[in-house]
């Protein structure tokens, strides 16, 4: 018997948050290539390239439900992409540090009658030698899929986790509240 829907990625995080939620899933890495246009937004960008990978899976497997998402960085406007390699991710990481920057991560959930997408963001604020001081918005958005907002959609979409001994995301967590992230040894600003 086939999973109740398919993620289109191949990011262990965003696996790992659907496992620990208790989702079953199946995964199928999409053949494309993300978009990257100076004409689009963050959240369109990230829109763009969710749709693109679900729709991709979707072709494959029409009868099927599929999860894509994609989550880029942008600093002062400009989006920063997927690193190449080790060396450029610690040159961004460089970049980053000690500077506000935003990031975003839009999701596309399909299946055979309908689509639906959305975009969650949030800000990682910085301060003095920290890459992050603090991070306002979805505290799993900061891993690569904010769940909050996933877990409504697919309820929409009539999923709910099938294994209910797995664990939950803590009910502390409120649909869409902003969370807080601290590096140790710094202050927050609020």
């Amino acid at each position: 018997m086939a999973s109740p829907f398919i993620l289109a990625s191949n990011s262990p995080r965003r696996r790992a948050l659907l496992a620990e939620a208790g989702y079953e899933f199946e995964i199928i890495a999409p053949a494309v290539s993300e978009t990257a246009s100076t004409h689009l937004s963050l959240r369109e960008l990230t829109i763009a390239n969710a749709t693109r990978k679900g729709l991709a899976v979707s072709r494959l497997h029409p009868r099927r439900m599929v999860l894509a998402a994609d989550t880029l960085v942008a600093l002062e406007g400009e989006v920063i992409g997927k690193p190449r390699d080790l060396t450029h991710a610690r040159v961004i990481l460089r970049r980053l540090s000690g500077r506000t920057h935003d990031v975003c991560t839009g999701v596309c959930i399909v299946d055979p009658q309908r689509k639906i997408s959305f975009t969650d963001a949030y800000a990682a604020q910085a301060a003095g030698r920290s890459i992050i001081a603090s991070v306002e918005g979805s505290f799993t958005n900061v891993i690569g899929l904010p769940m909050e907002r996933t877990t409504e959609v697919l309820a929409q979409f009539g999923l709910r986790p099938l294994n209910v001994s797995r664990p939950r995301l803590p009910a502390s967590w409120p649909a869409r509240a902003p969370a807080r992230v601290s590096i140790p040894g710094t202050k927050t600003k609020r």
